[in-house]
């Protein structure tokens, strides 16, 4: 009788008052975000995929150089810990990036299939029929590239970075030179708060390419990479045949690589990997960038845009 008499509101009583907390407990936003994850296991295959390979490298590069690890550590005894160790990183800071360049891609094909996939077989028509607003389904497909990839990219880096240094440890602890250094390089305090600064940077900096995809993918019929990537091209080549300039085209080019030089003070080092450390974060300089504010606002206006249509486009 008392589960009833939770469930149920008293005869003249406050019929609204359950109506809150049933409201609260479904969480429309969480299950929207486990729906994405449950539809799109690519969001975690693919970086397991090429952690999976970069290992598999890694153990080949133990084997091949097994028998020649003093002649290749030979050049690094003349250098600092500090210096031999940023050497010795450079692996794992390539395997970073290759990470992230593949969380990039997934979240590029992710947010050109969010709108578009569910109007193609026609599932729009179930996910409407439940209480589920489009603001939220929007904000949920948001969310993936903005925040649950990241996470996930995270965890991902951090599990290849660890194997990959047990076996770059037995490696070096069989012919007697330490690996302390390298440990504290790679997977210390100051290596976690570059790795989470920098996917903090690189969500904030590309959410208007983001929010573009999934305006594209909410009004395309088909083809959406073209949609998306042709009309700034032709806005390109317009300008330039009119004009004869290229400034929307180094607009472009600043939103897809200027990040880096906003968020870290790194001076190019001839096409190799700069070493970066605390010293290179400059968060203040890139929280009060032009370019990231104006960025948000635009991309706030594109996921705006993307709820509309998808409160009016009809099915495929």
């Amino acid at each position: 009788m008392n589960t009833m008499s939770n469930a149920v509101p008293e005869p003249g009583g406050d019929a609204h008052a359950v109506a809150p907390a049933a409201a609260k407990e479904t969480r429309p936003l969480f299950w929207s975000v486990r729906r994405e994850l449950w539809e799109n296991r690519s969001l975690y295959i693919a970086p397991l995929a090429v952690a999976g390979l970069l290992l598999l490298g890694s153990l080949i590069s133990a084997v091949y150089y097994r028998n020649r690890i003093v002649e290749v550590m030979q050049p690094l005894l003349a250098l600092t810990p500090e210096q031999q160790a940023a050497t010795l990183a450079k692996p794992y800071d390539m395997a970073a990036i290759l990470l992230l360049v593949t969380s990039f891609l997934v979240a590029v094909f992710y947010c050109l299939d969010a709108l578009h996939g569910e109007r193609r077989d026609r599932s729009i028509l179930f996910w409407k029929s439940l209480p589920v607003s489009d603001l939220t389904t929007v904000l949920a497909k948001a969310s993936i590239p903005l925040v649950v990839l990241p996470v996930i990219v995270f965890a991902v880096i951090l599990a290849t970075h660890f194997f990959m240094l047990l076996v770059g440890t037995a490696a070096l602890v069989a012919h007697g030179v330490s690996a302390s250094v390298l440990w504290g390089r790679v997977l210390g305090v100051e290596g976690m708060v570059v790795l989470v600064y920098g996917l903090a940077v690189n969500s904030l900096w590309y959410a208007p390419v983001y929010g573009w995809l999934m305006l594209v993918s909410g009004w395309a019929r088909r083809a959406t990479f073209l949609w998306a990537v042709l009309p700034p091209l032709a806005l390109c080549v317009v300008e330039a045949i009119t004009f004869h300039s290229w400034r929307f085209a180094s607009l472009l080019k600043y939103r897809l690589s200027g990040g880096f030089a906003e968020a870290f003070a790194v001076q190019p080092q001839h096409g190799s990997i700069p070493n970066v450390g605390l010293a290179q974060l400059e968060p203040l300089r890139f929280l009060s960038s032009p370019g990231l504010w104006t960025g948000l606002l635009v991309a706030t206006a594109f996921l705006a845009a993307a709820v509309w249509l998808r409160r009016n486009r009809e099915p495929l």
